[in-house]
């Protein structure tokens, strides 16, 4: 059973007044225990400790909610289906679960001490463009990370992996001119590379963390990176350098999909080292080869049951890997001989892994060892 709270009292001058918004006001005293079910109609203040809770804790209603307040409140589950989202003007901590249903939750760009905080536990899911951090997210000793950011409009991603667990990863993603914003100023798209033609101005993302790592970008129709490239294989991932003050390749391990919707993965980088992360086109591309695209469906009835590359027979000695539309590996194999269908057999944040990965669109990647070559492709999974 769920609680509703859509009440509350605040005292003036020793009187009770109703506001237009009410607010919960907590000044000390309350807890959430194990089981507790809390549905937030109203706008929360928080001015004592407040985290030591179980439950969840949900926003809902059809207002746009505000959290507030001294401290910063603390919870283990929470939810949101709350279509106008909720602002925040102070830290959202969470230890486990956030299940994103609808509306974002906001944040100031602006102010670094605003942003939806996952603890060493806390995980993500349902993000869409319907539901996402419209500002700062930030994880705590965690690893390999899909930072649900985007804005008003779009979820847009960034994945981090580190090579141990970060204390403190942060991200934002921004819809605006990375070499002139609003947020960090004029960074001249001239100091740059020769081998660098052009660095894109739709989007670019600002990451903060101090432990090396890999990072990996999408792209989309919005990106407009056939503005930069007429090539995949001319798609860079560049970074402000803090310490030289210029725009350098940040290295580009691997691309996939087409110049409308794809992803890239960065070499190992630090990300304190750069102002913002965005793409760019190179001079020269490298090339790369397309296969067929494919159509799984493994429901037992023999058809399309696994992917099967029949390029590979002539090539014994290959590397196969998936990956999803976050960019995010799911699947590697090694010699590959035709036996995926749908389980992902690496250490990632693949949720209710027996079940099988979820429907939708794949990416992989395939290197012929002996010959080679690389080629790359979409994949359907289809439940």
């Amino acid at each position: 059973m769920r609680f509703a709270i859509n009440i509350a009292l605040i005292f003036l001058g020793g009187m009770p007044t109703a506001l237009a918004q009410p607010a919960l006001q907590h000044y000390g005293g309350m807890q959430m225990h194990d089981g507790a079910q809390v549905g937030m109609h109203t706008d929360l203040v928080n001015e004592a400790v407040f985290d030591q809770n179980q439950g969840l804790l949900g926003f809902y209603g059809d207002n746009t909610l505000v959290v507030s307040g001294s401290v910063a409140p603390g919870f283990f589950d929470v939810e949101i289906a709350a279509p106008f989202g909720v602002e925040l003007q102070l830290p959202l901590l969470i230890g486990n679960n956030l299940n994103f249903i609808i509306g974002d939750f906001r944040t100031d760009r602006a102010l670094a001490d605003r942003y939806i905080g996952m603890l060493q536990n806390g995980f993500t899911n349902g993000e869409s463009d319907a539901s996402k951090v419209d500002g700062f997210a930030l994880f705590t000793q965690q690893s390999t990370i899909v930072f649900p950011v985007g804005d008003i409009d779009q979820l847009r991603p960034l994945t981090y992996q580190a090579g141990a667990p970060a204390a403190i990863a942060k991200c934002a993603y921004f819809r605006d001119d990375p070499t002139n914003s609003a947020q960090y100023g004029f960074l001249d798209p001239t100091f740059k590379p020769p081998t660098i033609e052009n660095i894109g101005t739709r989007e670019f993302w600002r990451l903060e963390a101090d432990q090396p790592g890999t990072v990996t970008l999408t792209w989309n129709p919005d990106s407009d990176l056939e503005l930069l490239t007429d090539d995949l294989g001319k798609i860079e991932l560049v970074g402000w350098d803090k310490a030289s003050s210029r725009w350098v390749p940040i290295g580009t391990a691997t691309r996939a999909g087409d110049l409308q919707n794809g992803f890239a993965i960065s070499e190992t980088i630090v990300p304190d080292e750069y102002e913002v992360l965005t793409f760019a086109g190179l001079g020269e591309p490298e090339e790369l080869l397309d296969l067929p695209n494919y159509y799984l469906s493994p429901n037992g009835d023999n058809i399309n049951d696994f992917l099967v590359i029949e390029e590979l027979i002539d090539s014994p000695n290959n590397e196969l890997r998936i990956y999803d539309r976050r960019g995010l590996l799911v699947y590697t194999a090694d010699n590959y001989t035709g036996d995926f269908q749908g389980i992902s057999n690496t250490n990632n944040l693949v949720v209710d892994r027996d079940a099988g990965l979820p429907e939708g669109i794949y990416f992989y990647i395939v290197r012929m060892l002996d010959l080679n070559l690389e080629y790359q492709g979409f994949l359907y999974l289809r439940r």
